[in-house]
């Protein structure tokens, strides 16, 4: 399929839009034009925003917007970049070109804002073939993708490999009588796209300075950063290398307890004194919320040493902190800022969902490009804004985690995740958008099954700091239906070939993407509505049991980890929670997932309710596993610190929250 670009040309003057749209229409019907380019003409006034934010006539997507500046004579000048900012504050990834009139209104257009500016024609030359092909290069450009490009034609050339990866890309496979079926299900292009870093012409990840480093400098454009940096070992070791980066052995950092293990994993590897802050838990639905914004606000007053508060937005669940006036105080402070967006890398491309952290003035910003948007799963990004970015420091880091044998389909996935969300991110979101409406209607009318609001999911304690919800995940309260989470999970996936992103005891979680399709919504309505004729009596739903809030710190994380320690089973020969554990210090983090949020932490002193709550997890809730807990003896156990290790270790200085 040819891709279909438009083009906007934004004037007050009516004769001169249509003169300029003529002109560019005609060089577009003589000249090469692979891209479609088209231009359409529109008022500078309020409908030029409305008219981006509307599918473009004929199909295709918006690219560029050419706004006329106007004769000084008109005082048009202001009015025209006021809808200009207008423009590129609903889309952003929008190109801007102006047309002016001399060389002095060019320096007042910069004054506005010179970084959001394209380039720039002058009204009078009425070059429209020259402007046609400028126009044409520009959108090319940021549909390159300049990584992918190079591997593909690598593969295509069908060098010869005596060179790593052992498969030879793909010869020991094919025609295996063992094997070759993998041959045939992973494909020809992907195996001999498995290569090695001894191809110099596909630069290197742990040192880019060629198509990796164009990739890159691309996606920054795209998402708004500075610096972007492409990982392809998930968001779990981005988070990790930019703590080891901020961070040295005793620092002091404020952290949301319902962080991802990544994070916490990351205080152990950093050494860092961390002060964990207890989120927001909406209890009937047994779901974790924000950090209370007073909660946040207390924790920098009362820690003027802090060097780093990492929070999450959104959350697993959907939920959005109001990130600016955070930040804005931990910036006050001297405090850099971390948001963990891993489920919130679509965000920059469409209106209804930015902010995004990077508007709102993080320092960094993690993406799990793959849950989104299309990259492959383990492929994500750090986006930087750091003023005071040490770039070496960052890459010897970032090199101490990464495989020096990176997946090349991985970063592909990238460069191609990062043309798609610019080039047709906001059209693709904006249908997965109306997809969520449909499905909430269709959903609420079987009457069995409720797609819940924000107001039902946030907690109490968080109702006034501002926070919103994605509305790409949608959670559904099933208790009217009589039906168990895990008997309609697997009824779903058994009957229906549907699977579910996660479960509560009286909830099921949906994600909607850009790869969401109307074939796929209406399979979902229909076995909804099918389990909704099949409803049963109310269940008498249980609720789940509580997470316990966070305790204390007897030592660090990290010396915590790193001790032998004694594994001590969670439940006594009765089958009780195991009293003898309550006062002992835990050795590792112990994490029921999904979500993937620490119960316990290394250093944390364990209490007999959190020791009753893993219990209670144990006996009842077969869709969770708990991570970090020992498997010996036909027992599951709790290591912890025996009482001489716990002795010579140096204690943790007590830090209110």
């Amino acid at each position: 399929m040819k891709p279909i670009t438009h083009v906007l040309v934004v004037s007050s003057d009516p004769a001169y839009r249509d003169d300029v749209v003529a002109g560019l229409n005609s060089a577009a019907a003589r000249l090469d034009n692979p891209l479609g380019l088209t231009a359409e003409a529109c008022a500078c006034d309020g409908g030029a925003v409305a008219r981006l934010l509307a599918p473009a006539a004929g199909g295709g997507d918006w690219q560029v917007v050419l706004i006329d500046h106007g004769p000084r004579s008109d005082g048009q000048g202001r009015a025209a970049w006021e809808t200009a900012r207008a423009i590129l504050a609903a889309r952003p990834e929008l190109s801007l070109y102006v047309l002016l009139e001399d060389d002095d209104e060019k320096l007042q257009v910069e004054q506005f804002a010179a970084d959001a500016v394209d380039g720039y024609f002058y009204r009078d030359e009425r070059d429209f073939h020259g402007w046609f092909r400028i126009l044409a290069a520009e959108v090319a450009q940021k549909a390159a993708t300049p990584f992918y490009d190079a591997l593909q034609q690598y593969v295509a050339q069908a060098k010869d490999s005596w060179h790593t990866p052992g498969h030879s890309g793909g010869d020991s496979l094919r025609g295996s009588p063992w094997v070759g079926d993998f041959y045939d299900f992973v494909g020809e292009d992907m195996l001999r796209a498995d290569l090695s870093v001894s191809v110099p012409e596909l630069d290197s990840l742990l040192h880019p300075m060629g198509v990796i480093a164009e990739a890159q400098r691309l996606a920054a454009k795209a998402f708004g950063a500075r610096k972007t940096y492409f990982a392809t070992n998930g968001t779990s070791t981005s988070n990790k290398v930019i703590f080891q980066s901020l961070l040295t052995p005793g620092d002091k950092l404020l952290l949301d307890r319902n962080c991802h293990k990544s994070v916490h994993h990351g205080v152990i590897l950093s050494g860092a004194r961390p002060v964990y802050l207890d989120s927001s838990v909406n209890t009937h639905y047994g779901l974790f919320g924000p950090v209370p914004k007073a909660t946040i606000e207390r924790a920098i007053a009362d820690n003027p040493d802090a060097k780093v508060l990492i929070l999450t937005s959104c959350t697993y669940d959907g939920f959005r902190y109001d990130l600016r006036p955070i930040i804005e105080l931990a910036h006050a402070a001297g405090i850099k800022v971390i948001v963990d967006e891993a489920w919130y890398g679509h965000a920059r491309f469409h209106p209804e969902l930015r902010p995004t952290a990077m508007e709102c003035g993080a320092d960094y910003a993690t993406q799990s490009t793959h849950k989104i948007l299309s990259a492959f799963s383990q492929a994500s990004m750090v986006h930087v804004n750091d003023p005071s970015f040490d770039e070496h420091q960052f890459r010897e880091n970032f090199n101490m985690h990464a495989s020096t044998s990176p997946q090349y389909t991985l970063i592909a996935s990238l460069d191609v995740a990062r043309k798609q969300a610019v080039m047709e991110g906001y059209r693709l979101l904006d249908r997965s958008l109306k997809f969520v409406a449909e499905l909430r209607q269709k959903i609420n009318a079987t009457q069995a099954f409720r797609v819940l609001e924000l107001a039902d999911m946030l907690p109490e304690e968080v109702a006034g700091d501002g926070v919103r919800l994605d509305p790409t995940k949608l959670t559904v309260d099933i208790s009217a239906s009589g039906w168990s989470a895990d008997e309609l999970r697997d009824e779903l996936i058994t009957r229906h070939n549907i699977q579910v992103e996660k479960n509560t005891h009286n909830t099921l979680t949906f994600l909607l993407t850009i790869g969401s399709t109307r074939s796929k919504v209406s399979r979902l309505f229909d076995a909804l509505l099918r389990m909704a004729k099949d409803r049963r009596p109310p269940l008498a739903q249980a609720r789940i049991p509580q997470a316990p809030r966070f305790t204390e710190l007897a030592c660090l994380p990290r010396d915590a980890f790193y001790e032998a320690g004694e594994a001590v089973p969670v439940l006594d020969e009765e089958g009780m929670p195991n009293a003898a554990l309550d006062g002992r210090v835990c050795c590792d983090q112990i994490v029921p997932y999904p979500p993937g949020i620490p119960v316990l932490v290394p250093g944390q002193v364990v209490r007999l309710d959190i020791v009753r709550y893993l219990a209670r997890l144990l006996q009842t809730q077969r869709s969770i596993d708990i991570h970090g807990l020992v498997h010996a003896d036909s027992e599951l156990k709790l290591r912890v610190l025996k009482a001489e290790e716990l002795a010579v270790l140096p204690s943790y200085e007590p830090t209110q929250r």
